[in-house]
């Protein structure tokens, strides 16, 4: 009986829990109610900046340009989704961008729109559009609700039932399992994402940092100087972990120039 009811339960779970991805189309399973993956995103969000050196603003001019990069990507995402007519998906996201003082070589953005990035990935990016590159990267696994679809397979595959959902926040193995999906915890930012996701959000980022003026073509030489650290190191940067191999995106983002120039205004123009 209860092998019945699970199937029935994930049977449903395909029936309802279908949406599709911006710009790529794709369809996808999400289970979970976008807002409880917002709330306990804030939740381990404010954790980690509780407990990491927050790069003030006010007196850092990188910490500045970090937050410039992702307001302008941010306006440019909500511009295009509200013109599609998806903007209803994003409403409630509450964008923030911090700089975060850490050798670690990273950035990451959580459901909701909060997005930070590590000191030590600004060597690598070198200047506002590599940064562009990383940060609308970042951004588009949020737009793509990468994180609950993650979570939600695991949920099929584990068999937790839909009815677990209603009380998300206060089941704990629902809590383990988003701390799996999304990364948090001590592995913050670590994305458990599939290759798939991630040639996903490198198509949709190259869109979104072209949607708000930034060069994406200048996406092809940070996503190089990354392959180059990955092999002159034993160990790749963490962004890198689970990611495609280096041949594979570079490949991708070239036969992806023509579509995203086609979204490529210079800002000021």
């Amino acid at each position: 009986m209860k092998k019945i009811a699970l199937s029935f339960s994930v049977a449903a779970a395909f029936l309802y829990g279908c949406s599709s991805v911006p710009i790529t189309g794709r369809k996808q399973l999400n289970l979970l109610p976008e807002s409880t993956m917002e709330s306990m995103a804030l939740q381990e969000y404010q954790t980690f900046l509780s407990s990491n050196k927050v790069v003030a603003q006010t007196t850092s001019k990188d910490a500045e340009m970090v937050k410039r990069v992702g307001q302008r990507i941010a306006a440019a995402v909500t511009q295009y989704m509200n013109q599609k007519g998806q903007g209803a998906a994003i409403a409630t996201y509450k964008w923030e961008f911090n700089l975060v003082d850490s050798k670690e070589v990273n950035a990451w953005c959580m459901p909701g729109g909060k997005v930070v990035v590590y000191t030590g990935l600004l060597p690598v990016t070198q200047n506002e559009t590599g940064l562009a590159t990383v940060m609308g990267h970042e951004i588009a696994h949020a737009i793509a609700r990468h994180g609950n679809e993650r979570m939600s397979q695991q949920m099929v595959a584990q068999g937790v039932q839909m009815a677990g959902a209603v009380a998300l926040g206060k089941n704990p193995t629902a809590v383990n399992l988003f701390n799996q999906a999304v990364g948090v915890g001590g592995n913050v930012g670590l994305l458990a994402f599939s290759r798939q996701n991630e040639l996903e959000a490198d198509h949709l980022g190259v869109i979104f940092m072209a949607m708000a003026g930034y060069n994406p073509q200048e996406s092809i030489p940070f996503w190089q100087r990354m392959a180059s650290m990955s092999a002159n190191s034993s160990k790749p940067p963490e962004f890198l972990s689970t990611h495609p191999s280096d041949d594979r995106r570079v490949a991708q983002l070239k036969g992806l120039m023509p579509e995203a120039m086609q979204y490529y205004k210079p800002a000021g123009k």
